[in-house]
């Protein structure tokens, strides 16, 4: 069988790992003296201090003791060459000594019990050891056992009888780690204390092969028999010389001796304890450094002083009176500066916040808002109250890159609130101060709102010259972007513009009908239609709307609105009622299917104003003559006939035969259930059912007469609208 390996990796026939001496990195100018004067400390390559040594010259180059001696024996017969220790009982093969850790590291047999293929026992071999004042070390040395059926026992320590061991058991040599004590194939314990002798045996208990063996052995030594404070009081026997410390020895009956902190060397030779220099090994300091008898002392660098020892964190500097006059002068002008600043920043806040102040309530903050609460029993618990600086923050202080949108009343902007929500924030250019009154009516009047088409109010800010209203922001435009510029007509479906309608119609429903209080919009045109990306409608600006009582059905006001959408009727009698947001609507609906302005002076005189325009074309049995040409070319004619003849129906000739919002919502509602169940073919050129329809052949299939001149938002004499025309 091949020689088993121990968990090191070594061969079982080493059984001592070389315990490497502690070499001394640290450098001095002197050489430490190791061994005596005369005395070798070198032998092949060993290296050893006293109290271990040769007898080459003389006895006194080692210790000795009554029948104890530290005598080394160099045998140049063998290869290679090796060294022995003996104490007169026994000799031992010396690998290494430390004098730092009083250890010996020493070769030893280990114990065999191997048996031949038939089961016999080829080879048997229990060592043994009597040591007379070098006790083995249990700190570095393990007693292990390997193989599958191995049983080991050690007995040691004189004058006293015990057994350890260990046993390993598996079914096959294979089973075993190499190198590695895992528990398998392998056991271990560890090695008593006082250990001064040892027997070791092995053996299995069935006939096949077993073997075991234990790691190498260190041994500790020290100086025997006597503890440190019964060696100091024979000053002619006490090893431990100046610059050193004695210490009774953990291991075995007997002392140690050690080098004090900040010396090196032997402890057991005159003057062999020597003061290292920590100034040259060490490089301490951060300043001047001085070597001192055991220890050593730091300086701070020039202009400071403290201990250096720290890197130089305990040095502080050192000011003359001069110079603490000079930074006392400097730090008073610099107090008496940062209190003039502070003073003036104060002042300055202090202004700003009266400022804000007198706007707040300038701009109803406190007691129109209160009033007007009370008269409609009204709540803005949903509406946040911004600050002037989180609204400047918001918008990058108003830059124009944020702008949305502009118009004679103010400018619309894009702004970005801390939770990354995007809002649209609406800065008014009120120049009367009795307009404020509007703003809060808005406000009030949108925080009562809550449907899906009307724009929803996030908060206000009364602190600055003029209030600012806060909305969500609407990503598409305005229905007029996309109904009258070039670089959006293209983009409005047929089946987008009656959904747009029908919403619209149905945000008017809400505000007249199902509100919480009856609201009049008083100012419904396209600019006022925002448009969200999908083509949601949401109907915006609130700014001249009305809260109308529950016993009231009309209301006596100034005029207001924008010309070309007001009601005759209202532009006459100042009556406001539910009919004018529809005549508002009806020209809202005629612009979606003619794709023309409401008002355009840019048109023949007979068809400037859409409204005429739209109802003499559908008198005439005109109608397809003004369509406009996406909404020819993709609607059913049957479908454009209908919300044409809803638009005329809006305005009969008896003002009391008009239909409401409730009712022109329900009938767009209608119509779009109809197109989802029976989609229509586009017979937009089906000229035969167009003749059926109007009486005539339309002039054109694949076009129309329409105007995309830009008209005047021209209004009347007596209103100041709050009106912005991005819609926003």
């Amino acid at each position: 069988m091949g020689e088993p390996m121990l968990p090191d990796g070594l061969p079982l026939r080493v059984v001592l790992l070389c315990s490497l001496v502690a070499l001394f990195s640290i450098v001095t100018v002197d050489v430490v003296q190791t061994a005596k004067p005369r005395c070798v400390n070198r032998c092949g390559n060993l290296t050893f201090s006293y109290s271990f040594g040769m007898n080459n010259t003389g006895n006194d180059c080692y210790f000795e003791e009554k029948s104890h001696n530290f005598l080394i024996f160099y045998d140049d017969l063998t290869d290679p060459p090796t060294h022995y220790i003996t104490d007169k009982s026994s000799n031992i093969q010396i690998l290494d000594i430390s004098i730092e850790n009083h250890e010996i590291s020493i070769m030893i047999f280990v114990a065999k019990d191997c048996y031949n293929s038939s089961g016999g026992i080829s080879y048997k071999f229990d060592p043994w050891l009597t040591l007379a004042i070098f006790p083995i070390s249990p700190a570095k040395n393990k007693f292990i056992a390997v193989g599958c059926d191995t049983y080991a026992t050690f007995t040691g320590r004189q004058g006293s009888t015990y057994v350890t061991g260990c046993l390993s058991s598996c079914n096959s040599i294979l089973d075993v780690i190499n190198g590695s004590c895992s528990g398998i194939g392998c056991c271990e314990t560890s090695i008593p204390r006082d250990a001064y002798r040892y027997n070791v045996s092995v053996t299995s208990f069935n006939n096949h092969s077993g073997i075991w063996g234990f790691n190498p052995c260190v041994l500790d030594w020290l100086i025997p028999n006597e503890k440190c404070d019964d060696a100091k009081k024979d000053t002619t026997t006490y090893m431990c010389r100046e610059n050193s410390n004695c210490t009774d020895a953990e291991n075995g009956n007997g002392y140690q001796c050690h080098c004090l902190e900040g010396f090196q060397g032997n402890p057991y030779l005159q003057n062999g304890c020597q003061d290292i220099d920590e100034c040259v090994t060490l490089q301490p300091c951060s300043g001047k450094c001085t070597n001192l008898l055991g220890t050593y002392d730091c300086s701070c660098p020039r202009g400071y002083r403290g201990d250096g020892r720290t890197g130089g964190k305990d040095c502080t500097p050192i000011i003359d009176h001069s110079t603490c006059v000079a930074l006392g002068v400097s730090i008073s002008f610099l107090l008496i500066l940062l209190g003039g600043n502070w003073y003036y920043w104060g002042f300055r806040q202090r202004k700003i916040k009266r400022q804000r102040e007198k706007f707040f309530l300038e701009n109803g903050g406190c007691l129109m808002l209160q009033r007007l609460l009370s008269e409609h029993e009204g709540s803005i618990e949903s509406a946040r109250i911004f600050t002037d600086e989180e609204l400047k923050k918001a918008t990058d202080h108003y830059h124009e890159s944020r702008i949305l949108g502009q118009g004679g009343q103010g400018t619309v902007y894009r702004g970005i609130l801390p939770n990354n929500m995007v809002v649209a924030i609406k800065k008014a250019k009120i120049l009367d101060r009795s307009q404020v009154e509007e703003f809060i009516n808005e406000l009030i009047i949108l925080s009562q709102i809550n449907h899906r088409n009307v724009v929803k109010l996030i908060g206000c800010c009364f602190e600055t010259e003029f209030p600012l209203l806060v909305y969500e922001f609407v990503t598409d435009g305005t229905l007029s972007d996309h109904i009258h510029n070039c670089r959006h007509e293209s983009t409005l479906s047929w089946r987008a513009r009656l959904r747009i309608a029908g919403e619209t119609a149905g945000a008017l429903s809400y505000l007249h009908y199902d509100a919480s209080t009856q609201i009049l919009h008083r100012d419904i045109k396209s600019t006022n239609i925002l448009l969200e990306e999908n083509y949601t409608a949401k109907v915006a600006d609130f700014g001249a709307s009305r809260l109308v009582p529950l016993d009231r059905t009309q209301l006596t006001t100034l005029v207001r609105g924008t010309l070309r959408y007001l009601d005759p009727e209202y532009l006459q009698s100042s009556q406001l009622t539910k009919k004018s947001d529809v005549y508002s609507f009806r020209v809202v609906l005629a612009e979606l299917l003619t794709g023309l302005r409401a008002l355009s002076f840019e048109r023949a005189e007979s068809e400037r104003n859409l409204p005429s325009y739209f109802a003499s074309a559908i008198k005439g049995e005109r109608l397809f003559e003004i369509i406009d040409s996406r909404v020819l070319n993709e609607g059913n004619p049957k479908e454009i006939k209908e919300v044409a003849m809803l638009a005329s129906r809006c305005l009969r000739v008896k003002r009391e035969d008009w239909l409401t919002m409730k009712e022109v919502a329900m009938e767009l509602e209608g119509l779009m259930k109809v197109m989802d169940r029976h989609p229509w073919v586009n017979q937009s050129c089906d000229l035969e059912e167009a003749e059926q329809l109007l009486g005539e052949r339309p002039s054109k299939c694949d076009g129309i007469l329409k105007s995309n001149a830009s008209g005047n938002d021209d209004s009347i004499s007596n209103q100041v609208p709050f009106e912005i025309e991005s819609g926003r």
